[in-house]
């Protein structure tokens, strides 16, 4: 049982290297792990401010994301309302210009039938004074076949001329 009850003698020394080993401890080794453990302490809570500040700097991030976010479909729905009309005014512009257009060569093409018309109108006048001489010449060589009708009808024609001079 000497194992369990232990002598005077090693209680003593026990007591003396315990005591040596605290006052060095309490003298050298306390101070300085307490002050790690401070140390700790104060990076811990320093940490915890910068973390804290971190969260409220991303949360001002978040939100003026969000406000740029907002601001950016705005100015997309006013830059597609913008094109919305860009596009409905050109195609106003387009379709003035094609009626204008369309005017523009109707009249072109009416000036053109017109023309024509004219000319027509000369042909067939050309065509029946041809025909008008011709059938004149035909009827006349019939009626004037004799060279005393021919020299009355000049005598006729040219008092008839200088009569409508006068």
């Amino acid at each position: 049982m000497s194992l369990l009850t232990p002598d005077f003698g090693l209680l003593f020394w026990m007591l003396l290297s315990f005591g040596a080993v605290f006052f060095i401890l309490a003298k050298w080794g306390f101070p300085v792990i307490t002050r790690m453990v401070d140390r700790r302490k104060e990076y811990i809570q320093e940490s915890l401010v910068s973390a804290q500040k971190a969260n409220e700097q991303l949360a001002t991030i978040k939100q003026q994301s969000e406000e740029i976010l907002s601001a950016a479909k705005t100015e997309q729905v006013k830059i597609l309302k913008e094109a919305a009309e860009t596009r409905d005014r050109i195609i106003a512009e387009s379709r003035e210009l094609a009626k204008q257009a369309g005017r523009k060569e109707l009249e072109e093409i009416k000036k053109q039938i017109e023309a024509e018309k004219e000319q027509a109108i000369r042909d067939i006048r050309r065509q029946v004074a041809e025909l008008s001489v011709d059938i004149a010449e035909k009827v006349l060589r019939d009626s004037l076949k004799s060279p005393k009708e021919q020299m009355s009808m000049i005598d006729r024609l040219v008092d008839e001329a200088l009569v409508s001079k006068s």
